[in-house]
């Protein structure tokens, strides 16, 4: 081989290993930006919470929603949960006048309409639970009380939720489909409302949620009956459009809806959605 061919040879090799090295430097540069790029991914994906959310429920979630409140606070150190629970139709009313809220979870389908009619919510509302009525009498149910007509006798003396509300809404529905018709004592503003005008034995009898008598123990005594069957409430929750906290609202509406959260409402007396 001459002089000549040697020193191109040796050229081209070291041309080469330099082509190699940069290839490798590249390579590895990039995977450091990929790597660096899914570490930020990861980070923005799991933003640390912090701050109040506030939470407009129907009345009869009171019990199971505060209870969920507690434990999303123990998960998200930080946090803090807080709650306006009223009748649908009333916190629908407040949303759609501007009331700073987070998330809103109705009693049923058309209270919440009012909110996303407006564009007052974010996307579709979820169905999460479901509830049904039932009579609450007195404890020992001294009026003897085994069905729904059994509350039109003149002798008792009966309250129902107001017709807007979606408990006072269902019991129409039930009466209706009954043909029976009830004149009770007083409307009241949302389900706690009607059912301690029994505990306070203030009426004989009043048509609430499975959920509301499970509550109060044996401050009242529950009557099933069968036409509630045709009456079942759906319960929608969503986001609303101008959440303060809406990093936070989302993880707690994700609570609800996770294994966790349908355990506390089941254990409730809620249906399974």
């Amino acid at each position: 081989m001459t002089r000549s061919a040697r020193r191109t040879r040796r050229t081209l090799q070291v041309a080469g290993a330099g082509a190699a090295a940069l290839l490798a430097l590249s390579a590895c540069s990039s995977s450091d930006d990929s790597s660096s790029s899914k570490s930020g991914t990861s980070a923005s994906a799991s933003p640390k919470m912090s701050g109040t959310v506030t939470v407009f429920a129907a009345a009869s979630l009171k019990e199971s929603f505060t209870t969920l409140g507690k434990e999303f606070e123990t998960a998200h150190p930080g946090t803090k949960v807080t709650f306006n629970f009223a009748g649908s139709d009333t916190l629908a009313a407040s949303i759609t006048s501007g009331a700073p809220a987070d998330v809103f979870a109705a009693a049923s389908p058309k209270t919440m309409a009012i909110v996303t009619d407006k564009g007052d919510g974010v996307g579709t509302p979820a169905t999460f639970v479901r509830n049904q009525l039932e009579i609450a009498t007195l404890p020992g149910n001294p009026d003897k009380v085994t069905s729904l007509k059994d509350l039109t006798k003149s002798s008792l003396k009966v309250v129902l939720c107001d017709k807007t509300v979606p408990c006072g809404a269902a019991a129409q529905k039930a009466l209706t489909a009954s043909k029976l018709k009830l004149t009770p004592v007083s409307y009241e503003e949302d389900v706690k409302s009607a059912l301690n005008k029994v505990v306070l034995k203030e009426a004989d009898a009043a048509v609430v949620y499975k959920t509301d008598v499970h509550a109060a123990g044996d401050k009242v005594e529950g009557v099933e009956f069968p036409e509630s069957a045709d009456a079942i409430n759906d319960y929608p929750i969503t986001l609303l459009k101008n959440a303060p906290n809406a990093v936070a609202a989302k993880a707690f509406i994700a609570l609800v809806q996770s294994a966790e959260g349908q355990k506390v409402l089941s254990a409730a007396g809620f249906l399974k959605p």
